[in-house]
């Protein structure tokens, strides 16, 4: 019987060093897929006319990609610091829902809840629960979260430093298709949730608004306004629920 367990317990062992091996090999590999991103953010930022610490501080603190891309993407085309940072506080939010079905699994308290916080974002929070199983605690959960949380915060910190520091040398940032970056972020993150016809119509109704007020309004303002076709959506939906 002890033979048998020891058996079990070695091949447990071999699985989860497999595991986690993978999982740190995916981390990394994410890590390095964001940080094309992030040389595209510290070259637009910079020739944008931010600074290079203030480029470096908005990855290092802010770290949330479209959130970023829509701070300074405002601030370029002419808009308002208030409507640069509310609209890339704005597509932060995601992240807060984000940390609600982390808590759980992380079960983290003190200075790495804070930690944790920092590193909740698309990619972290995605390998997360594409690892979640019910067998093991949640054990390969927290460490797709954490090595890949770190992975993308390491890399993309240090492409944005690439991306700034070089973003003189580079020059015009158009001549190099760099400023295509922000609206490509966008369609990043909208893209994979347009997965029914009703995502669909709200995206593409959102478009139009955002279209017809862009001449209308300040950089930045139709973005946020085109949050309420989202609301009014929500608030149809429910009632037709409710109804049924």
């Amino acid at each position: 019987m002890s033979a048998l367990t020891g058996d079990v317990g070695s091949d447990g062992a071999t699985h989860w060093h497999e595991e986690r091996r993978a999982i740190v090999v995916n981390a990394i590999g994410v890590g390095v897929a964001v940080a094309a991103y992030g040389v595209s953010f510290g070259a637009i930022s910079v020739t944008g006319g931010l600074s290079v610490l203030q480029t470096q501080l908005l990855s290092a603190l802010m770290f949330t990609g479209g959130s970023q891309f829509a701070l300074v993407g405002v601030l370029i085309a002419g808009g308002g610091a208030i409507s640069a940072v509310a609209t890339s506080v704005m597509l932060g939010f995601r992240n807060a829902f984000y940390a609600l079905a982390m808590a759980p699994v992380l079960q983290v308290r003190g200075v790495r809840r804070l930690i944790a916080a920092q590193l909740t974002i698309d990619e972290s929070t995605a390998m997360a629960v594409g690892r979640a199983v019910e067998h093991d605690g949640g054990r390969a959960a927290r460490l797709a979260f954490w090595a890949t949380g770190l992975s993308v915060f390491v890399f993309w910190n240090l492409a944005t430093v690439a991306g700034a520091v070089g973003a003189h040398a580079l020059g015009d940032p158009k001549l190099w298709g760099l400023d295509a970056a922000i609206p490509a972020g966008f369609i990043a993150l909208v893209w994979p949730r347009l997965n029914d016809r009703r995502s669909w119509a709200i995206g593409l109704c959102a478009a139009a608004v955002a279209l017809a007020l862009t001449p209308l309004l300040r950089p930045g303002v139709p973005v946020l306004l085109t949050s309420v076709v989202a609301v009014v959506a929500g608030v149809l939906a429910v009632r037709t629920k409710a109804g049924s």
